[in-house]
């Protein structure tokens, strides 16, 4: 990995760790559907001006049904519940259990697959699940009204996103770029409906408008394309050592714009999700070094 796909990789997992602080902000005026719906939108709209920039054609009449299934299980549906989630936990928890996403696609991918787990593996999700247990146990806000429901809401999230990785294992090829394009313009037609029986508990502000507008431009639409650059370059799997730098980033975040406290467990439990996803996704540092001096 060169210096420039390694300044991608942190600007990637900081645009996404930033992402949960823009949803924690904007969640409880707009709503999560009203909010998630404006994201996918913006990005369909911001990747569709890229789209005809390098003259790349969607193809919708023969990939609209691979479209909807993403547009479903890694748009959505994720963005949704984490924006329901909001509405409860601090945006530096909910990119903690975002991080969870490799272990549930692990999971996912034995049963669809049926292919039995390794003992790294099934280390991977047992330490993955003691981390949760630690963040969600010791957090006040589970033991509050709705704290629960919106752990649930958040893990069926990153739940959701292992759904969409194993469907795209053995889906159809189509090329990176079309599927997040395609997808955003998915996720908007299935929001849509919604839409009617949604409202706002207050006039959005310039900051929520804002909030809104980086969300779905910056943190959807250009890391988009950060991502698909990044595993073009280094591969997916040196791509997906991003899902380790989220938290970081998200903890940091949360503590310095939202006031959000960083406590022991909190730390000690994105440790050990992280050294679960790790296990569970066959990270090797060694290897990895051996690429970023490639």
């Amino acid at each position: 990995m060169n210096v420039m796909s390694f300044v991608r990789l942190l600007t990637l997992a900081a645009i996404w760790g930033g992402a949960f602080i823009f949803v924690r902000i904007s969640a409880p005026i707009l709503g999560p559907v009203i909010l998630i719906e404006n994201r996918v939108i913006l990005a369909a709209v911001f990747l569709m001006v890229v789209a005809m920039f390098l003259h790349k054609p969607l193809n919708v009449r023969q990939h609209w049904r691979h479209y909807l299934i993403l547009g479903v299980f890694n748009g959505a549906t994720p963005f949704l519940l984490f924006g329901f989630a909001a509405l409860t936990l601090p945006a530096s928890t909910l990119t903690i259990l975002n991080a969870t996403s490799p272990i549930w696609g692990a999971i996912i991918g034995a049963i669809w697959y049926r292919q039995p787990l390794n003992r790294r593996t099934i280390s991977g999700l047992g330490l993955g699940i003691i981390g949760v247990v630690i963040i969600v146990g010791f957090n006040h806000l589970a033991a509050q009204r709705d704290g629960g429901i919106a752990i649930a809401a958040a893990l069926l999230a990153a739940c959701s996103y292992g759904i969409a990785t194993n469907y795209a294992k053995g889906a159809k090829s189509v090329d990176s770029f079309s599927n997040a394009y395609g997808s955003m313009w998915a996720a908007s037609l299935v929001l849509a409906p919604a839409i009617p029986f949604a409202s706002v508990s207050a006039a959005p502000g310039l900051g929520i408008i804002l909030s809104v507008l980086v969300l779905g431009i910056v943190c959807t639409g250009i890391a988009f394309l950060l991502y698909f650059r990044l595993v073009k370059d280094i591969g997916g799997a040196s791509a997906l050592t991003v899902t380790f730098l989220i938290p970081v980033f998200g903890i940091l975040f949360g503590s310095i714009f939202l006031g959000e406290t960083i406590t022991i467990n909190m730390i000690i439990g994105s440790i050990i999700v992280v050294m679960g996803t790790a296990l569970v996704t066959g990270f090797n540092p060694a290897a990895w070094g051996r690429v970023s001096n490639a």
